[in-house]
């Protein structure tokens, strides 16, 4: 057989080998640099990694919110913790009692109530924990200030447990917030026969007592205050229908309503009668020239209208630059907004004698008057209209 000569391997020296390592680092350094860079979109956003690194039951600092979206393993491990079949009813129960503990401690009281209900749904056969669930449950309505079911639930408690001292408390100080003075002293003599030295009771019991002097007495005060205004009321109607006084509304003397004014500066201001018989009358006084008011809250009917008028004037009006309404110099007028017209009124009559005319007619138990400068062009223009829109104001 014939040998073949394989030709000689050539040497590389360490020169050349590290020459030759060097080109392969800077060729591999060009192709990975000549690769299209893209960002990495799979798994958490660089971002938001603590965010979802909380989610992690393992990381996580608070319990999820109701309604928040879980991870997977959070959702398993809540089934576990939550279901029946994996759980007896005294877990399932020591599990929403603890729930409940840990919203009380966040002060989250509405969820702790919910936590206290899902508990006491189960069947425990241990009088003294159901109490304690009734306790924990009434501590925490008594936090949102739902003193009703805080007391039912310090009460039902009590049932369970007779002498469980801080559901006697709460039940206390529920009666006292809802103004139950009698079940407060009653609850408070209870503590205290057995607890004589117990401050709180004490101090509670004083309170609810002069509570109770006090809201009796304004009750009281309340009472004679609605007499009187009854009373009243009914003399002002009695006056009223002896003067034979004319209303726009029929029932005005039927319907207090009718008799209230309904402009602000009066609406508190109704027409009443005092103890001498005197009518004293919401007024409201016109002046179309500048399209303002004046008002009077009580006018009594037997002034006369040139007093009142001096009594307007004695201060000019800011809109009078030339000083020419005074009591002398103006004439007044009221409208009788059935027949759409106006009469002068006489500044000699008192308003008992101008409100007996019979064109007067009293609106929403208030006197209206216009009062304008004597022989003025407004005072004309005023005079000359034949019917007044029913709703002007001025």
């Amino acid at each position: 057989m014939e040998q073949q000569n394989n030709p000689p391997k050539k040497t590389i020296s360490n020169d050349e080998r590290l020459e030759l390592a060097a080109q392969l680092d800077k060729d591999l350094d060009a192709f990975i640099s000549s690769l299209e860079k893209k960002r990495y979109t799979e798994g958490w956003p660089e971002d938001r990694w603590e965010e979802e690194m909380a989610k992690h039951p393992f990381f996580m600092k608070k319990s999820p919110e109701p309604g928040e979206e879980l991870s997977p393993l959070m959702e398993g491990l809540q089934q576990l913790k939550y279901d029946p079949l994996e759980n007896t009813e005294q877990e399932l129960a020591d599990t929403y009692k603890e729930d409940g503990k840990f919203y009380m401690q966040h002060r989250k009281f509405r969820m702790a109530v919910l936590s206290y209900t899902e508990a006491l749904r189960y069947k425990v056969g241990d009088a003294g924990y159901k109490a304690v669930l009734y306790n924990n449950r009434s501590a925490a309505n008594f936090m949102l200030k739902n003193y009703r079911s805080s007391l039912q639930d310090a009460q039902k408690a009590l049932e369970l447990k007779p002498d469980y001292d801080k559901a006697r408390w709460r039940a206390a100080q529920c009666a006292s917030a809802m103004d139950r003075f009698e079940l407060c002293a009653e609850i408070c003599d209870t503590i205290l026969q057995s607890d004589p030295s117990n401050g709180l009771a004490i101090e509670l019991r004083k309170t609810c007592a002069a509570r109770k002097v006090a809201l009796e007495r304004d009750a009281r005060k309340v009472a004679r205050l609605e007499r009187e205004k009854e009373v009243g009321l009914q003399r002002t109607r009695d006056e009223l229908r002896k003067r034979s006084v004319k209303f726009e509304e029929h029932d005005a003397l039927i319907d207090e309503r009718k008799l209230r004014p309904r402009l602000a500066p009066l609406e508190d201001f109704m027409v009443t009668c005092d103890n001498d018989g005197v009518l004293h009358w919401p007024v409201v006084f016109c002046y179309p020239e500048f399209h303002t008011t004046d008002f009077q809250q009580q006018l009594p009917e037997d002034t006369t209208m040139y007093a009142v008028l001096e009594q307007l004037f004695e201060q000019p009006l800011e809109c009078d630059r030339e000083r020419v309404y005074r009591a002398e110099n103006v004439a007044v007028y009221y409208e009788n907004r059935i027949l759409g017209r106006a009469y002068s009124v006489d500044a000699n009559k008192t308003i008992q004698q101008i409100v007996a005319e019979k064109t007067f007619l009293v609106f929403q138990g208030t006197l209206t008057f216009y009062i304008l400068v004597r022989g003025s062009s407004h005072e004309q223009s005023f005079v000359s209209q034949t019917r007044i829109p029913l709703n002007v104001e001025f």
